[in-house]
């Protein structure tokens, strides 16, 4: 085995003589598969409780991102381990959320992404969308339309409702989710919290103006925007391609993606703080990887440029490779869980974050859309 990880590990160097930007497809699939075997290696109790500071159930929201990089990763490589690993862990949970039905936490509803999933790979498994679609129906029975007061909650929750319609053909579900991302887009906070200048987003009412960094400008955190461009690529999945919330989506990713560009670092890795390098600056693997999942997501279904794009997230997914990856399938440059650059800090190559699933879920999802590139 360890030959094996050896060999894995080598082919993966060889990208950094190869190019300092392009990654072999089979790069990328053993570069996925080392970094899943060492998860998979370290929590082979699909149900054991997640302790940091606190203790927590394994069906919270980073575990729930996990999932989601690894059915990305059955996808392309159809392993029976992971989708084993992934079943036990609904069944584990009885396909139940953290707070039960009667939760309208976005967090509480990320694990559903992953049961509607493996609901789809099997639909006489009803259990497995029972209790998702009883707190989303929960939920569109009022007329409360302000629950995404932080933009994480909009990856966590809005690709659910997209799940739904498509599974039902009702459109309620994505009319529902459209009106809870507007509300964000456009009314918490001061005047929602989205700017129209910079295109980025702030991550709460707490830091739209006059909140700003430490050189004065706005405080755009890596990871909130990377949270919304998946969930944006991950609602279009769903979404019917005659269905005019496309134009909206398509609209603000590409705005998004333009902003982005211009803030890349030299490595290839984007700040946790995108407008301040100085404040907390330095690689952070999370608002990355989720920035190249959304721009190869667009490069492969043609709604961006690959000429202008692809150089983008090669010279991402090659640093992430090069620079992350550990020999034993370990990530580095992880920001832990928060809110702000400052959080879970300090950042680095060696540095244990407080949860290392949702960085390996955001990760898989990056090199599920790498691979694809032609």
């Amino acid at each position: 085995m360890k030959s094996l990880i050896s060999l894995i590990f080598i082919s993966i160097l060889s990208v950094g003589f190869l190019s300092a930007q392009y990654v072999p497809r089979e790069s990328t699939m053993a570069a996925m598969v080392l970094a899943n075997k060492y998860f998979m290696e370290k929590w082979p109790d699909v149900g054991k409780t997640i302790i940091t500071e606190r203790e927590r159930p394994s069906n919270i929201w980073t575990r729930g991102t996990y999932y989601e990089g690894l059915m990305a990763l059955h996808s392309l490589n159809p392993d029976p381990e992971y989708l084993s690993y992934a079943v036990r862990w609904g069944e584990f949970h009885k396909w139940g959320l953290r707070n039960g039905i009667t939760t309208r936490n976005g967090d509480d509803q990320c694990c559903g992404q992953t049961y509607i999933d493996l609901y789809l790979m099997d639909p006489s498994k009803t259990d497995r969308i029972r209790d998702i679609k009883a707190c989303i129906d929960n939920m569109m029975a009022t007329d409360k339309i302000d629950d995404w007061s932080w933009i994480d909650a909009i990856h966590m929750s809005m690709p659910v409702f997209a799940r739904l319609g498509h599974i039902y053909s009702d459109n309620r579900y994505y009319d529902r989710a459209h009106e809870m991302y507007m509300f964000t887009k456009l009314k918490h906070g001061d005047n929602g919290l989205y700017s129209t200048k910079d295109h980025l987003w702030w991550r709460d009412k707490d830091f739209d103006p006059p909140y700003a960094e430490p050189n004065g400008r706005g405080c755009y955190w890596s990871r909130g925007n990377g949270w919304v461009v998946a969930a944006l690529v991950r609602t279009l999945e769903f979404l019917p391609d005659d269905f005019p919330y496309r134009k909206e989506y398509i609209k603000t990713l590409k705005q998004m993606f333009k902003a982005l560009k211009k803030v890349q670092r030299s490595d290839g890795y984007w700040n946790a703080s995108l407008h301040d390098p100085s404040n907390f600056g330095g690689k952070e693997l999370t608002g990355t990887a989720m920035f190249t999942y959304a721009m190869a997501w667009c490069i492969n279904r043609g709604i961006i440029s690959e000429r202008k794009y692809l150089p983008v997230v090669e010279k991402a997914w090659s640093a992430m490779l090069n620079e992350s990856l550990h020999p034993n399938g370990f990530l580095g440059y992880v920001q832990g869980t928060g809110k702000q650059p400052s959080d879970s800090q300090p950042v680095g190559y060696d540095t244990m974050p407080n949860f290392e699933d949702f960085g390996l879920g955001c990760f898989l999802l990056a090199g599920s859309e790498m691979y694809k590139i032609k």
